[in-house]
């Protein structure tokens, strides 16, 4: 069994965290040809654990077949994704600041779902895990929202927020995975990692 893993992601905090565990590792991106954002479109009504669920299942068959046709060595393909659920509704990656602040007025004093699936194939197989994870945000201000939007950090992560980052000021609760709410649980990971052979 190889001593490392295809993580297909361009998250650097999958990456860190994968260092974190011990976990070597090698990226398998998606080519220039490859519209990799088309796949975490939204169906009508779709529930968020659902949406969690195909998604992270459409990016790991995505990524086997990138390996395929790259010719790479045999080793086990890990792939992840997040989205942060207030009810059934779905908050993706903000489309611009505009956007991030609708967010975040949104989530502002509520307590919302983290919801992260793991997804890991090895010669032929695939198997999942979902970490759930709730988060409550202390109430924010319209010009505390401006400035976290303004900070830039909010571009490109679920429900407009990184946890790991400035938006710890305003998160008054945690129940769940840390991890997971980064965008990787790593107890979920490990125990699929282990159960492909992979041991750091």
């Amino acid at each position: 069994m190889p001593d490392f893993v295809y993580l297909a992601s361009q998250s650097p905090r999958r990456r860190q965290l994968l260092e974190q565990i011990g976990v070597r590792h090698e990226l398998l991106l998606p080519g220039e040809e490859e519209d990799a954002e088309s796949l975490e479109a939204e169906l009508p009504g779709e529930p968020p654990l659902a949406y969690v669920r195909r998604v992270t299942a459409l990016k790991l068959e995505a990524a086997v077949r990138r390996w395929e046709k790259r010719g790479l060595p045999p080793a086990p393909v890990l792939c992840s994704d997040t989205t942060v659920a207030l009810g059934r509704t779905i908050y993706g990656k903000p489309a611009d600041a505009q956007d991030a602040a609708r967010m975040l007025s949104l989530l502002s004093g509520t307590t919302h779902r983290v919801l992260t699936c793991v997804a890991v194939w090895s010669e032929g197989r695939a198997a999942q895990a979902v970490s759930e994870s709730r988060v409550r945000f202390a109430p924010m201000t319209a010009a505390q929202v401006q400035a976290y939007v303004a900070s830039g950090e909010p571009m490109g992560k679920a429900g407009a927020y990184a946890v790991q980052g400035r938006a710890a000021e305003f998160i008054a609760n945690i129940n769940g995975s840390y991890t997971g709410i980064m965008g990787l649980p790593l107890y979920e990971t490990m125990n699929l990692l282990r159960s492909v052979g992979v041991h750091p």
